[in-house]
């Protein structure tokens, strides 16, 4: 076991790098403040450095706010901020106290959007958790289709992928107009369900035609992975404790 403070002061952290990429890129990014104490938890537990892009953002901020808060990511916490977010140690369920026995089973949750797609790092062995990509790499929950997909890149570079402006292709047909005065109206705690479902074949042909209200993000994840498991498509495991 590393030590907090060998975990934290390192000669390169990857921290300054990072709000570089975020002030350059297209997209909006907002950087919450951090709460250090929930901070210090979730690196200590997850022994990672500040060298690295997860340490980095972790340690320095409450979180990340894309897109006008479409898609947010998980750092050292902020939920006492109005808008602010969970933290990473929340939202995975970390122990309390570090206990070098317990590791995220099926991946790490870093982000949700708000329509209750999920984004999270494999684990050790992704195939037997039913999840497509390879150890340590990004993978995607999606709401569309109820299955995840593997998106290819690691944590840092998905990062940087947030900030450059990309999710307006992925998120082609998950939009509609209105959805960013829509998501920026909610709360660090609440999503939207959209009615018909994202995977109906009405919603895919038309999403403006959609109704949706904002709820809940418990209720649109709990409804995702409800409806996963009945489709056929399986149970999606963990998805993040809001």
């Amino acid at each position: 076991m590393r030590e907090l403070d060998e975990l934290t002061n390192v000669d390169d952290p990857a921290w300054p790098g990072l709000r570089e990429v975020f002030a350059a890129g297209p997209a909006s990014v907002t950087v919450l403040p951090v709460d250090r104490d929930e901070a210090h938890r979730a690196v200590l537990q997850l022994q990672v450095t500040a060298r690295s892009a997860l340490g980095g953002l972790v340690l320095n901020c409450g979180g990340l706010l894309i897109d006008g808060g479409w898609v947010r990511v998980f750092g050292g916490g902020s939920a006492e901020v109005a808008g602010g977010l969970p933290s990473l140690a929340r939202v995975n369920a970390f122990p309390a106290d570090f206990d070098p026995a317990w590791f995220p089973a099926t991946g790490l949750v870093v982000g949700h959007d708000v329509v209750g797609g999920v984004f999270a790092l494999n684990g050790h062995d992704p195939a037997a958790d039913g999840r497509p990509g390879d150890p340590g790499q990004m993978t995607y929950f999606a709401p569309d289709t109820l299955a995840w997909e593997a998106l290819d890149v690691g944590h840092s570079a998905w990062l940087s992928w947030l900030a450059s402006g990309g999710l307006d292709k992925f998120y082609e047909g998950m939009r509609w107009p209105g959805w960013r005065e829509e998501a920026a109206a909610l709360t660090g705690s609440q999503g939207i369900s959209v009615h018909p479902f994202l995977w109906t074949r009405e919603a895919q042909e038309d999403i403006a035609k959609t109704s949706r209200r904002a709820v809940p993000m418990r209720e649109v994840l709990g409804m995702a992975a409800d409806f996963a498991r009945q489709m056929g498509t399986g149970d999606p495991g963990f998805l993040g404790k809001v």
